[in-house]
């Protein structure tokens, strides 16, 4: 028996994969979880053998999650669920560990193959999701590079402060921490090799990151 969580913070989405999940013989649905935070403290808690792990959550979201699950887990699989079609969220969750990435409108029959799949030990991504990250190695190579060395989260950080919005704003928006916040600004300012904001706008204009 497979044990599965399912981390959203969607009721609607949530009872619906309960649904869809409902009655098939090897899954079991085991609990759920609005947030990250609470996906790690049910796994803590409970047997689980797999997360499908929505990326985009309040307090914490997946990608940290699914750092923090893979690190103390060695066992247990992840597998990313979202609307996100960008290569930046699909490979931040395949990078913290996720051994999977289906998109929400992903239909039952590979939802159902992707958490067997992940639970014998395979890595899985939708027929979607490959071909995105296929089209994303085709992309002009100058671009590319910089993209590679910008998370999804960063990439969200940069276009909020291009917009303008205060460190708060910011964490307000994206439901992170201030002190989070100046962390990704740090980061970016080296990676676009900025030594201030005007200058980390300018050099992300020129980079083709923001428009």
């Amino acid at each position: 028996m497979i044990n599965v969580l399912i981390a959203d913070d969607h009721q609607m989405f949530i009872d619906g994969l309960r649904a869809l999940l409902k009655d098939l013989p090897g899954i079991k649905v085991v609990g759920e979880a609005c947030n990250g935070k609470e996906a790690i403290r049910h796994c803590k808690e409970n047997q689980v053998d797999l997360v499908i792990m929505d990326v985009n959550m309040p307090e914490m979201d997946g990608v940290e999650a699914t750092k923090e699950l893979s690190r103390t887990n060695k066992k247990l699989k992840i597998l990313g669920l979202s609307m996100h079609r960008d290569r930046h969220f699909i490979s931040d969750m395949l990078k913290s560990g996720a051994s999977g990435y289906i998109l929400k409108n992903t239909g039952k029959k590979d939802l159902v193959d992707a958490i067997h799949s992940i639970h014998s030990g395979e890595s899985y991504v939708s027929e979607e999701v490959s071909k995105i990250l296929l089209t994303s190695f085709l992309k002009d190579s100058s671009k590319y590079e910089v993209n590679e060395r910008l998370s999804g989260r960063e990439t969200e950080v940069l276009e909020c402060i291009a917009i303008g919005l205060t460190t708060l704003e910011i964490g307000e928006k994206l439901f992170i921490s201030k002190n989070t916040v100046e962390t990704h600004r740090k980061n970016l300012l080296y990676k676009l090799k900025a030594k201030n904001t005007a200058e980390l706008v300018n050099n992300a204009y020129k980079k083709g990151l923001i428009s």
